[in-house]
């Protein structure tokens, strides 16, 4: 096997331990105050990244990038913690990161920065990013930058990716919490990840100061993206409600509350 040239799609969210709220501002829904929330990287691209940074460390002359698409003020800090995590080089977009841009512009925009990475070996290729996002969950960005790419192999729900000989077995969720497990003769081929089957790397001083050296200047050159939903009108947006229902009993038999709770289920 002569190696992977592993490119990870992954943008930056508000951290969601903070409260969000939609609103209609002159340039259409935004956050508000989205620019001053505390900013993580979305959490299966973290994934992603993670399983990438593995595949390659197994596999030898592999190499990682991260591909980001997001404003690069509110990068350049999240990439403070992400780039002790493993070592990728990064390419930037500077743009909009928010949920109320159209998945097929923000997927032209990364096909661009991808084409334009010196050094990629398209026969190489493994396209990694998030199953779900936790801004841009349309469940298609990744899908259709592959498609932009010309790569029709795709696998969506990945937990686990194996290398055998040229190519690879790889794990995708289905239904009933089992498997499909595919053979893949090779690169190119799109990875949506889940969970992944490893836990968050350990920061690495080292690793982090090796990759701000040369991810740094890739910030402060990164080129202004115009990324919107260009003919999508939004009517409404709200936050999900939360919705608690509760009763104190005494007294009551357990074979009777098993029975309401049954009943509650199916109605």
């Amino acid at each position: 096997m002569s190696g992977f040239h592993i490119v990870v799609c992954g943008s930056i969210v508000p951290d969601p331990l903070q409260t969000l709220e939609p609103m209609q501002g002159p340039t259409g829904w935004a956050l508000k105050n989205e620019m001053m929330l505390p900013a993580v990287l979305d959490p299966w691209a973290g994934h992603a990244l993670y399983e990438a940074a593995n595949l390659a460390a197994n596999v030898p002359n592999s190499k990682v990038w991260l591909v980001s698409l997001g404003p690069k003020a509110k990068l350049q800090q999240v990439m403070m913690s992400v780039a002790q995590k493993a070592p990728f080089d990064l390419v930037v977009l500077d743009g909009p990161a928010g949920g109320f841009t159209e998945a097929f512009e923000t997927a032209q925009a990364l096909a661009g920065a991808i084409e334009g990475i010196d050094g990629l070996d398209k026969s190489k290729l493994l396209l990694f990013g998030g199953w779900q996002s936790a801004s841009r969950g349309a469940s298609a960005t990744l899908q259709i930058v592959g498609e932009l790419l010309g790569i029709t192999d795709q696998f969506q729900g990945v937990d686990k990716i194996t290398p055998e000989g040229d190519g690879f077995t790889v794990l995708e969720r289905i239904e009933g919490g089992a498997y499909l497990e595919s053979s893949c003769a090779g690169a190119p081929a799109v990875l949506g990840w889940a969970t992944g089957s490893l836990p968050e790397p350990p920061n690495n001083p080292q690793i982090g100061m090796q990759n701000m050296q040369k991810n740094m200047p890739a910030i402060q050159r990164a080129p202004a993206t115009a990324v919107a939903a260009e003919g999508v009108d939004f009517k409404s947006v709200e936050l999900p409600k939360q919705v608690r229902e509760t009763r104190i009993v005494k007294d009551t038999p357990a074979q009777d509350i098993a029975k309401e709770l049954v009943d509650w289920i199916r109605g």
